[in-house]
């Protein structure tokens, strides 16, 4: 029973073999399988997204196919960068984190309001497909503050923990994560899928 995870992202990796380990499955990556395959992702959603990788890798490894996308949504920005958010800008983590955080560098406090949006899609051999989502709701931070997790995960601000995604704890983030909370939502349909072809 193989479950392909269909992401290059080294952070994706951590937390997809945590958020995955109690599925009775041997996750695998695109690497491992030398699945080297360009995706547009140029969907409007995050579920077309999601559902256009998912469908790129099962048919190019006949193995059940999970994907994700995911973004940050800042209301003070009209919702940006959203699905843009990997793509927010050239560079690095590092860098879409400042320029994110000059485009709010007059907004108060109260107006940072946030949420990271997560769709995965599960998509089968024989052509069936799912999706589930998960949002965890926050604040944009003044500045980044804590050297864990990637992305914005340094501004994202979660005021019930009085601390930053970065500054959490793994296992804390990964259960309360957008994609965390994604995963949950797929369980079911995993398990099922996952006995079925066992």
């Amino acid at each position: 029973m193989r479950l392909l995870i269909a992401t290059q992202n080294p952070g994706k990796k951590r937390e997809f073999r945590l958020l995955l380990a109690p599925l009775k499955a041997r996750l695998c990556f695109p690497s491992e399988l030398g699945l080297q395959i360009k995706v547009p992702e140029d969907g409007s959603t995050y579920a077309d997204n999601a559902y256009q990788k998912a469908q790129a890798y099962v048919r190019a490894s006949g193995l059940l196919t999970l994907a994700d996308d995911s973004g940050l949504e800042v209301d003070a920005l009209d919702g940006a960068p959203g699905i843009r958010s990997a793509r927010y800008i050239l560079g690095h983590d590092a860098d879409r984190v400042e320029v994110l955080l000059a485009h709010l560098h007059d907004v108060p406090w109260e107006r940072r309001t946030a949420r990271f949006h997560c769709v995965v899609a599960l998509a089968t051999p024989d052509g069936e497909f799912y999706s589930a989502e998960g949002i965890c709701e926050g604040l944009i931070a003044l500045e980044p503050a804590g050297q864990g997790g990637f992305g914005y995960d340094p501004i994202f601000y979660l005021p019930e923990y009085g601390c930053t995604v970065a500054q959490l704890p793994q296992t804390e983030k990964n259960r309360i994560s957008h994609r965390a909370r994604a995963i949950k939502a797929a369980m079911p349909t995993l398990h099922h899928l996952l006995g079925a072809s066992g």
